[in-house]
């Protein structure tokens, strides 16, 4: 029974992908029909997949009777799609049906979030469905009008401002099909091939496991967009690497973590968020990913430095060269990549990014056949449909937990008063406005996925920066940013903790050390909020490209200051120094720059006659002079 029970459960999967790849390929349903089916599939596999039993792992009878339930609000929706498609919002009335099938559709998605995400994301939608029911008893600034039961629920449920709003029809449409191409590129071999490439140009140098999964992390999480998951996927194979050459544990767990979720701010595919983000702002998907390219090349950067200058400091070296893959053998399957290479292509060319993920799939199906371990059959076809559904529901339940967040923030002007509340306490002042909003990130991103935290922050924060005559793209990446990075900032790091579990080592030591390798994540935001953001590519050319290399270059004193050392061991003065030249030099602009660079120079050059003078008095007690 169990067997047939998880056929029935696999095949379900398949047809939720195939229903997201026939869309893609000959278009889309009408928007509340198109996410209600997304969510229609959505809903069951979170309890087919997550049992109440975990220690079963196979799903009891209340998880298929959950499954069955959630099948609901969908086929009432399809049902009576007629009516529901064409009323007037808030004129039409509210049946007793239409508010039982609303709170079915809220409870259900409560408990599909807390088995996905755990019982913070519970506790806030809970927080915000209590706000909207008795906001009106607070008074004063926080206080709203007042709203019917019946009112709150036709919002979330009957309209397309809540539950099936824009963060849920754009992982009904491009995100699913993403994370169904990540699903193919496993399984036609190209993740493999980021593993054994990353160990094949960095693995014999000082470290090598260490930059090993900085590249390795970068590179698959750009695809998966999910920090956590990319640790266990990258970093079972990496920590115990970096332990075995010297790393301590804590450090090894830390470095897996920061890739990790850094990867969801490498281009091209930047997870989930960016689609979000390209659809609130109006604006080609292309466009963001050419934004993130300077910040996220700054923040490997910056990750990158710091192990190679710990390598130096206590002498560690790479692997050996039987346990590096033989060049030969990784290079002559670099066109494992052309999936990659042909979406990227294809959304430079100017096309959808529909069409883009499906070319991504085409050609994963095509490459896979020139090597005998890579074929994908009818058998591996399936498998990865099964795959990309699994992987796609967490975005799903996300988005539409996300939506009942922003359908009250909306609906009660609570977005309004936080811009209000942000513009106050900052004084006008954009800096200070971006700490708060910052905090906001951080705080509401603890133990959830960055897509589900962008959308909430940015539905409250965004308009507050916009006020503040922060540019639209800017705003909205400054919030990406740190909605990305709360998943290694403490004490609730999740990412971090993942790797400490992998490394043996204390959750807490890895989580602040992880916070100190990806600094450069906490600072270089803040530059986005200039009038001329030259580290997104807003600005003139010769601006962007003075900005990229002299930013590269305080990436790399960021890194000396962090760790400690750069010619040799620093100073406390001189760390203080490089910080300084590190933040003048990562902001924009040709005083900073120079200041910058005066101070980088002055501390390399000491560091050289310091050097020079220790070599000169030890080989005088050599010679005895």
């Amino acid at each position: 029974m169990a067997h047939k029970g998880r056929k029935i459960i696999g095949i379900y999967a398949i047809a939720m992908s195939l229903f997201h790849l026939y869309t893609g390929l000959f278009g889309t349903l009408e928007a509340m029909l198109q996410r209600s089916v997304h969510l229609g599939f959505a809903l069951p596999l979170v309890f087919l997949f997550n049992p109440t039993d975990k220690d079963k792992k196979e799903p009891g009878k209340l998880d298929w009777l959950l499954a069955f339930v959630s099948l609901i609000p969908t086929l009432y929706i399809i049902a009576d799609y007629q009516r529901i498609s064409t009323r007037w919002a808030f004129s039409a009335q509210v049946t007793t049906l239409d508010m039982l099938i609303g709170v079915l559709t809220v409870l259900l998605l409560l408990e599909a979030a807390r088995r996905l995400m755990g019982s913070v994301i519970t506790i806030l939608i809970s927080s915000f469905l209590l706000y909207a029911v008795f906001g009106h008893m607070l008074g004063g600034k926080l206080g709203h009008a007042g709203y019917s039961f019946s009112r709150i629920i036709e919002y979330l449920y009957l309209t397309t401002e809540g539950i099936y709003g824009i963060p849920l029809g754009t992982s009904a449409t491009y995100v699913v099909l993403f994370v169904i191409f990540g699903a193919f590129l496993e399984q036609c071999g190209t993740g493999e091939l980021f593993m054994d490439l990353a160990v094949t140009l960095t693995g014999r140098s000082r470290g090598g496991p260490a930059k090993a999964a900085v590249m390795s992390s970068a590179l698959f999480g750009t695809i998966s967009g999910a920090a956590v998951a990319n640790v266990y996927g990258t970093g079972t194979f990496t920590i115990p690497l970096m332990k075995k050459i010297g790393y301590d544990p804590e450090f090894a767990g830390a470095v897996e973590a920061v890739a990790s979720a850094g990867g969801q701010i490498m281009p091209p595919v930047m997870g989930s968020a960016a689609f979000i983000m390209a659809d609130m702002l109006g604006i080609p998907y292309f466009d963001i990913v050419k934004a993130a390219i300077i910040p996220a090349i700054l923040y490997f950067m910056c990750v990158f430095v710091i192990v190679d200058l710990r390598a130096v400091k206590h002498g560690l070296v790479g692997l050996k060269k039987d346990q590096i893959p033989e060049k030969s053998q990784t290079y002559a399957r670099l066109y494992l990549l052309a999936p990659i290479v042909g979406l990227v292509i294809t959304l430079v060319l100017g096309y959808t990014a529909y069409l883009a993920a499906l070319v991504g799939i085409g050609l994963a199906i095509a490459v896979s056949v020139f090597h005998p371990d890579n074929r994908m059959g009818i058998k591996d076809i399936l498998n990865a449909l099964e795959k990309g559904a699994t992987g796609g529901i967490m975005v799903a339940v996300a988005a539409a937990s996300s939506g009942i967040i922003v359908g009250i923030a909306t609906q009660t002007g609570l977005g309004f008063k936080f811009t209000s509340m942000v513009t106050s306490l900052s004084g006008g002042n954009v800096i200070l406005a971006g700490v708060l909003v910052m905090a906001a990130a951080i705080v509401l991103g603890m133990g959830l996925p960055a897509s589900a935290a962008y959308i909430m922050v940015a539905s409250l924060a965004v308009p507050a920066l916009i006020q503040l005559q922060v540019s639209p793209l800017a705003a909205h990446m400054f919030v990406f940013y740190f909605a990305a990075i709360s998943t290694i900032t403490p004490p609730v790091a999740m990412a971090s903790y993942a790797g400490a579990s992998i490394a043996g080592a204390d959750p807490m030591k890895t989580g602040f050390t992880g916070f100190k390798l990806a600094l450069v994540a906490f600072i270089v935001p803040f530059f986005f909020l200039q009038e001329s953001p030259a580290l997104l590519l807003q600005s003139n050319p010769i601006t962007i490209l003075i900005a990229a290399i002299t930013s590269l270059v305080g990436a790399v004193a960021l890194g000396g200051a962090l760790e400690g050392w750069l010619i040799s061991k620093t100073r406390l003065v001189e760390s203080v120094a490089l910080f300084v030249a590190a933040i003048t030099m990562l902001k924009p602009g040709f005083v900073s720059d120079l200041c910058g660079i005066v101070i980088l120079a002055a501390v390399v050059l000491f560091q050289w006659n310091r050097n020079n003078k220790e070599l000169s008095n030890n080989n005088n007690v050599v010679t005895g002079v």
